[in-house]
């Protein structure tokens, strides 16, 4: 189902510019829940009480105000904090484009589906193609409701996506945190872990992994509207929290139960790899050279 753009705009690169509308990547599929009183099962609804006068206020009356000190505030109109957003237009302009592994994780935040506009379905294409063939990611800055983003632009399947970003400053810095040091290359117990994440190791299938969570929720509200007891199974203790473990011991137990179940794919792959080489050089050898 078609949903409304909400934002359009256009891709700018060098002097190449893509007409394009920003659709929501994401989607909450979770319940909504609203607080009601206990009482009368009635909705709650929330005012906006002055901490001075205790009086509701209406939106016409408030402003935006920064504390500076505590209980001091300095106030900006609406007018003047637009005034900050000293580019006001509708374009993504890309700034770089990087290597996409180079890029750190934490940088992403929320996805947007770029859908190309009224024509430019070719440039588009030339674009997209060209991100996923040098493997780069476009880089660059948008506003998005009168806020500046980073952004970055990236081929996902046919489509292009925006990423909004978080600037550097907005990362905690790893040198607040204290993280133990690298091990030696030679450890018996890194090479036994390396050897379970390898026994571990699938392709990725997205589908396979799902929110039990909402599940539950989801049957306990249809048990609750038919006036029906649900019954939902808690899952057993785990004894292993809390405890300091014998790290070596629950890596050799690890191993020997993944060796006792069932090979994995990537396993099984390589089992099937190795097979066919071997029959491809049994083939060679018996083709006859010829003088």
């Amino acid at each position: 189902m078609a949903t409304r753009a909400l934002w359009t705009g256009s891709i700018a690169f060098g002097l190449v510019t893509i007409p394009i509308e920003l659709h929501r990547a994401i989607r909450d599929t979770r319940p909504r829940f609203r607080l009601l009183h206990a009482k009368d099962k009635s909705p709650v609804k929330f005012e906006r009480v002055c901490q001075r006068e205790g009086h509701a206020v209406s939106f016409s009356e408030l402003v935006k105000g920064y504390e500076y000190e505590k209980g001091k505030f300095v106030v900006l109109t609406r007018e003047e904090i637009e005034t900050a957003a000293l580019d006001k237009t509708s374009t993504m302009d890309i700034l770089d484009f990087v290597e996409s592994e180079a890029i750190d994780d934490r940088f992403f935040e929320t996805p947007y589906y770029a859908v190309p506009g009224k024509g430019g379905d070719r440039a588009y294409a030339v674009l997209r193609d060209a991100l996923r063939q040098s493997h780069k990611t476009g880089v660059g800055k948008i506003m998005l409701r009168q806020v500046q983003h980073l952004a970055a632009l990236e081929a996902i399947g046919d489509a292009l996506v925006i990423t909004m970003m978080r600037f550097p400053d907005e990362l905690a810095d790893l040198s607040d945190f204290t993280f133990p040091k690298t091990l030696p290359e030679k450890s018996r117990e890194l090479d036994m872990a390396k050897t379970l994440i390898d026994q571990l190791t699938d392709e990725w299938h997205p589908d396979k992994y799902t929110d039990e969570y909402q599940e539950n929720l989801m049957r306990l509200i249809r048990a609750k509207l038919k006036g029906k007891p649900v019954d939902l199974k808690e899952p057993e203790p785990d004894a292993r929290q809390g405890q300091v473990v014998d790290l070596m011991e629950r890596l050799r137990q690890s191993l020997g139960g993944r060796a006792a179940s069932k090979p994995s794919r990537t396993a099984a792959r390589r089992v099937r790899a190795k097979a066919k080489k071997g029959r491809a050089n049994t083939a060679r050898r018996k083709v006859p050279r010829v003088a």
